[in-house]
């Protein structure tokens, strides 16, 4: 093979350019991993505005209730202002686990198609 040849195995680790990227766009797997992507991060997310909206609108029209005092001088609204940092964290974690569990071993197998293209007929 020559240096201009296009080798999918090349170590500098950028996809062939000859890759029909629509075909890979379209396949079962793909639409599958999309699939997942999604009902993790559209509920997710709704979930955290929601959460984050609430804690606005407590701070801006409960003022009674967000300045209750906990603790010494420490308030609801100092609670539910940590809470965001809290709820930050959980989810990042929650996403590193799901997709360590159901997006990292398909995308694996989606890139392994792409780099290796006669194993995956091959496997057909």
């Amino acid at each position: 093979m020559s240096p201009t040849d296009t080798d999918v195995s090349d170590v500098s680790g950028d996809p062939p350019s000859d890759m029909d990227w629509e075909h890979v766009q379209e396949s079962a797997e793909f639409r599958q991993l999309r699939g997942r992507l999604r009902r993790f991060v559209f509920p997710m997310a709704a979930l955290f505005l929601a959460w984050y909206l609430l804690y606005v609108l407590l701070a801006d029209y409960a003022h009674g209730f967000m300045s209750t005092k906990i603790a010494g001088n420490f308030t609801v609204g100092l609670l539910f202002g940590l809470l965001q940092f809290v709820s930050t964290f959980l989810i990042t974690w929650l996403y590193v686990r799901y997709a360590n569990r159901k997006l990292d071993p398909l995308s694996e197998r989606i890139r392994e198609d792409i780099e290796n293209p006669a194993a995956a007929k091959e496997s057909e």
